[in-house]
């Protein structure tokens, strides 16, 4: 009979891994990665010298910067198990299921699939992190009957994926602002995604395998999922006039306001400081401010009523939106972004692994006797 005091619900509070790639103190609103201050790293490095830090724990030089771009662009082939899923009705499927599946079959033509030496983390993760955004763009091609054009290895991860998802070739201000959304979302500590890879990485199985069990973490709609739920609200609003209406009547009648609170921090979340500038710049630059003004009444609201502040989903939904991205793609691309720090936890995991076995309180009957059958 366990005598220990049950853990608080949903671990909350509990250490479950010692980690070295991020960290967040929420009383007042600090995320960093590998010691890095969010509001320094965004805007002035890439994604790929972020997905560098996390993966490899240094900033790049230029030299290694180079050479680490060269094996992304090396590595962003699909495979032929791949190639050949997208040919069938699993692109019918909705986004995150078909994710769920084309990210695993991966392995399937990764010559490193069942090695987990740290070479061959290192180079699955850089593969990993090519691959997924060619994965959601060619998903998207397949379903809609498109055909992508070939990746431009100038433009970098941020640039290809908006060149293969939209078929044109964007504009500078696109690319970085999307470039900048990919190092607010690369990692963000031991949430639940994260967890679930390093509880699968810790059995000793292979990085694909964790990260699919992130994926399918992240497709729970109580992790992921919350900015497209956030755009569909703001797309149901006829104008500024009816959002406080809009928003009383919803608190009032017990709904959860998605893209509002945070079990971590307790000010405003740091990512959202830069989403709220990017939702409003791109606004301006497109000359349509309308779902930038739409999240900013409705902002000042929950803030009225409720006293809570946005979190990472809710300016990434207009910012998304900006971009071109099509609203149920919004968390495949979230994974985009966060494959460089599953990658980063595995490897870390591997490196000095013990397996993630937690207790439980055991709360069901006791001490019953089995009646035969012929008396039940």
């Amino acid at each position: 009979m366990a005598t220990s005091q049950p853990s608080p619900k949903g671990l909350a509070d509990i250490v479950a891994a010692s980690t070295a790639i991020s960290d967040i103190d929420g009383r007042v609103g600090l995320l960093s990665y590998r010691g890095y201050d969010i509001h320094d790293l965004a805007g002035s490095v890439t994604f790929e010298e972020c997905a560098h830090l996390l993966q490899r724990g240094e900033l790049p030089t230029e030299a290694e910067l180079a050479a680490f771009r060269a094996e992304l662009a090396d590595g962003h082939g699909l495979g032929r198990t791949v190639e050949a899923l997208l040919e069938t009705p699993l692109v019918s499927t909705p986004p995150m299921e078909a994710l769920r599946t084309l990210l695993s079959g991966l392995s399937a033509d990764d010559p490193d699939a069942r090695d987990n030496s740290p070479e061959a983390n290192r180079r699955k993760a850089a593969r990993l992190t090519a691959q997924t955004p060619v994965l959601v763009a060619r998903y998207h091609a397949a379903r809609t009957g498109s055909a992508p054009p070939e990746p431009d290895d100038s433009l970098g991860i941020a640039g290809n994926f908006l060149l293969q998802l939209t078929g044109e070739r964007p504009e500078q201000v696109a690319v970085e602002a999307f470039d900048e959304c990919l190092v607010l979302h690369a990692d963000h500590t031991m949430n639940a995604s994260t967890f679930a890879a390093r509880v699968c990485a810790a059995t000793l199985s292979d990085m694909h395998s964790a990260v699919t069990a992130a994926l399918a973490t992240l497709k729970g709609p109580l992790h992921g999922g919350a900015n497209e739920q956030v755009m569909k609200v703001l797309q149901s609003l006829p104008g500024l006039d009816a959002v406080d209406g809009s928003v009383r009547r919803r608190l009032d009648a017990g709904d959860k306001l998605m893209g509002f609170g945070h079990r971590v921090y307790r000010t405003e979340d740091p990512r959202a400081t830069h989403l709220r500038a990017m939702s409003k710049r791109l606004g301006e630059l497109a000359g349509d401010t309308r779902y930038y003004d739409l999240s900013a009444r409705m902002e000042q609201t929950v803030l009225d009523v409720k006293g809570l502040r946005p979190n990472v989903d809710f300016y990434a939904a207009s910012v998304y939106h900006a971009l071109g991205i099509p609203t149920d793609l919004f968390t495949p691309v979230f994974a985009i972004s966060r494959m460089s720090g599953w990658t980063a936890h595995v490897i870390e995991q591997h490196a000095d692994n013990r397996l993630i076995r937690p207790d439980s309180e055991y709360i069901g009957e006791r001490d019953r006797k089995v009646v035969p059958l012929t008396s039940r």
